[in-house]
């Protein structure tokens, strides 16, 4: 039997409780509330948040689907479900299929108001961007942006997806927009600082870098710089540490050490201005030698390692994990493959 005055106490003690911080506490309250009322999308929905922060995605998952399934008109379990399993199950077309649902407007589903309609072209824009489709998701977060107007996390996104695209100077005037919009954000800042270093204003790039660190040092670091002399050294160490098998492929393939991706490299759309690391020349397989006078060659670049390892060790990892799969791109190994000897 249902006790509803029951289930909003509990629902409040597990909001108070999830709000200071307390994730064990507002889950224990979150199951009082669903003894009051197991029909409660409210109960169900905050368990699905506290487990997601908590790491437990499957768990969250379910925990939205639940919330759905007893109020099938509970919009914030059909966001919560499909921005998880784009960023965190990586199940892309699923969640789309999801918003899309939702887009169509049918009865049994939420009534779309126009803030559901936005976040619903946002969250579509990212599973787009996720899959390398950057037009796509430039499209569609325009689209928000047209409906909605300036909102600051839809402005900040589209910046990221121009630098991804490698249009720095639009990229540039939309992040210093995101940040006018609100001046807190330190992803912004961050891909602020990012663009303007591949506009080669290291100064201004500087600046944002150290915005972006004050405002959010846990995910947003200041970048480590490296000089070229011991990234050589620390690159010498992780082929020393690398397996014999692999080893020995750099007889056949030449090191070069770059800052950043050449705007050249770029344009072919296929490289992310944040690689590490590239594969150029002709792939070969095991069984075969590499064709004579063939130029192959593996490319590091120092700048963007710098934005990912705060020491020498870190640095250390971060090479042997792209020579491992770098030589693996050489040998013409499928990503299945890759995985399967440990090399992704």
């Amino acid at each position: 039997m249902k006790n509803r005055n029951r289930y909003w106490d509990c629902l409040d003690q597990a909001i108070d409780a999830s709000y200071g911080g307390r994730a064990d506490e507002a889950l224990q309250w979150f199951d009082e509330a669903l003894k009051a009322d197991p029909e409660g999308a409210e109960a169900h929905n905050g368990r699905g948040e506290i487990l997601w922060d908590a790491g437990r995605i499957d768990e969250a998952l379910y925990a939205f689907e639940q919330a759905i399934a007893v109020d099938a008109k509970f919009v914030t379990a059909h966001l919560n479900r499909s921005e998880l399993l784009i960023e965190d199950l990586g199940e892309y077309l699923r969640a789309m299929t999801l918003c899309d649902e939702l887009l169509a407007g049918h009865q049994h589903l939420p009534r779309l108001e126009r803030a559901v309609e936005l976040e619903l072209y946002y969250l579509k824009a990212k599973a787009f961007y996720y899959q390398g489709d950057l037009l796509g998701s430039l499209f569609l977060i325009r689209k928000a942006l047209k409906l909605g107007g300036e909102i600051a996390l839809y402005r900040m996104f589209e910046g990221q997806a121009l630098f991804e695209s490698a249009q720095f100077q639009e990229a540039r005037q939309v992040l210093e927009r995101a940040m006018v919009l609100d001046p807190e954000s330190a992803h912004a800042a961050y891909y602020l600082g990012l663009t303007l270093e591949h506009l080669g204003e290291k100064d201004a790039a500087a600046k944002s870098f150290e915005v972006a660190d004050a405002l959010d040092p846990d995910h947003y670091p200041q970048p480590t710089p490296v000089e070229e002399a011991s990234f050589r050294r620390v690159l010498r160490s992780a082929i020393e540490d690398l397996p014999k098998s692999l080893r020995r492929h750099f007889e056949e393939l030449s090191l070069t050490i770059e800052t950043l991706p050449e705007p050249a490299t770029l344009r072919t759309g296929d490289v992310s201005p944040q690689t590490l690391g590239l594969f150029r020349g002709e792939q070969r397989r095991e069984s075969t030698e590499p064709a004579a006078g063939t130029q192959n060659q593996i490319v590091l670049y120092r700048g963007n390692f710098e934005k990912i390892a705060r020491n020498e060790e870190e640095l250390l990892e971060q090479l042997k994990l792209i020579l491992k799969n770098e030589v693996g791109q050489y040998l013409g190994l499928d990503d299945i493959a890759l995985e399967g000897l440990g090399l992704l």
